[in-house]
C-alpha cells in the first residue's frame, strides 16, 4: 500500500507534481488557496482542500487535511517582492504547530537555492549556508524548524531558478537594458526534473536528508540566456562587457548525484 500524499499548494510546481503522482498510483490530497480551483484538483484525481496560510491563521480545515496524509510536501514560495509582503516564517510555524497536533511525521520541504547567499564558487549540501535575502533568510528560518524536530523527519530540497513551460527568465530579461554579471553561471533546473527529484526521494525514502535540485549545467548567463532569447525571437540581450571571470556560485546537487540519480530534462530550449 503506497503512501498517502499531501501537496500543500497546488501551483505552477504543485499541480504538475500532484498528477504526476496521481499516474504513479499514489492517493492524492491537494490544497488551493481559490474556491474555482477545487473542481480543477478533483477533476485530475486529486482530493481537494481549500486552505490559506496567513501569518496570523489558517483558513480552511487543516487538521482534516493532515489527517489523511502520511507525507506532507510544503510548496508554498514566500512571497516577499511587491507591496503584499507577508512573515513566510511565521505562516511556517502556525503550519509547523498544525503538523504537531496532526502526529503527522514526514514532511518534504521545497526550499531554494537562495540560502547560499552570494557564496562563491562551487557549493554543495555539505557548504555551510550564508542566505543575504529577506526571502533567503526566511527560507533558512523555517528549514531549521523542521529539521530540528527529533519527531519529524524532514528531507529539503533546495531548488534552483525553475523554468518549464511557459516559465523562463529570459522573458523579463529581454525587457530590460544594460544587464549585469553575465560572466555569472546559471543555476537552473527544469519543471520535469523537480518533479523527477521529488518522485525519487518519495520511492527511495530518502527520509532526514538534504538535496540541492540544480541542473548540472552551468553556462554562462550572457551565453544561455542570449541563446534561448534567440531560439525565441526575442531582442538580443544587452549585457554590460566585463572582462573579469566569475566568482559565482555554481550549486552542485551532490547528494542526488552520489546516490546513483540523474537529471532528465536539458535546460536547453
Amino acid at each position: 500500500m503506497s503512501e498517502k500524499i499531501g501537496v500543500l499548494g497546488c501551483g505552477w510546481l504543485g499541480l504538475p507534481l500532484a498528477k504526476q503522482l496521481v499516474q504513479e498510483s499514489y492517493e492524492v490530497f491537494g490544497t488551493t488557496t481559490s474556491k474555482d480551483k477545487l473542481q480543477q484538483l478533483k477533476e485530475e484525481g486529486i482530493q481537494p482542500f481549500q486552505i490559506a496560510l496567513k501569518p496570523d491563521v489558517i483558513h480552511g480545515d487543516i487538521q482534516a487535511f493532515l489527517s489523511h496524509i502520511d507525507v506532507l510536501i510544503i510548496n508554498v514560495p514566500p512571497r516577499l517582492r511587491g507591496s503584499s509582503t507577508e512573515s513566510f516564517v511565521d505562516k511556517m510555524v502556525l503550519l509547523y504547530r498544525e503538523i504537531k497536533k496532526s502526529g503527522l511525521t514526514k514532511v518534504l520541504f521545497v526550499s531554494s537555492t537562495s540560502v547560499y547567499g552570494d557564496l562563491e564558487g562551487e557549493v554543495n549540501e555539505l557548504t555551510p549556508i550564508n542566505p543575504t535575502t529577506e526571502s533567503g533568510k526566511q527560507l533558512m528560518e523555517c528549514e531549521q524548524l523542521f529539521q530540528n524536530d527529533s519527531n519529524i523527519v524532514c528531507t529539503i530540497i533546495r531548488f534552483g531558478g525553475l523554468i518549464g513551460p511557459d516559465r523562463h527568465p529570459v522573458t523579463m530579461l529581454s525587457k530590460k537594458n544594460q544587464l549585469t554579471n553575465g560572466n555569472d553561471p546559471v543555476n537552473l533546473i527544469h519543471l520535469e526534473d523537480c518533479i523527477h527529484m521529488i518522485l525519487t526521494i518519495l520511492k527511495n525514502q530518502y527520509w532526514g536528508e538534504l538535496f540541492n535540485g540544480v541542473n548540472p549545467f552551468h553556462p554562462s548567463k550572457s551565453d544561455y540566456y542570449g541563446s534561448e532569447a534567440a531560439k525565441r525571437g526575442l531582442p538580443p540581450l544587452k549585457y554590460q562587457i566585463d572582462p573579469t571571470p566569475s566568482k559565482a556560485k555554481v550549486v552542485i546537487s551532490q547528494n542526488f548525484l552520489d546516490k546513483g540519480h540523474a537529471f532528465t530534462t536539458s535546460i536547453i530550449s
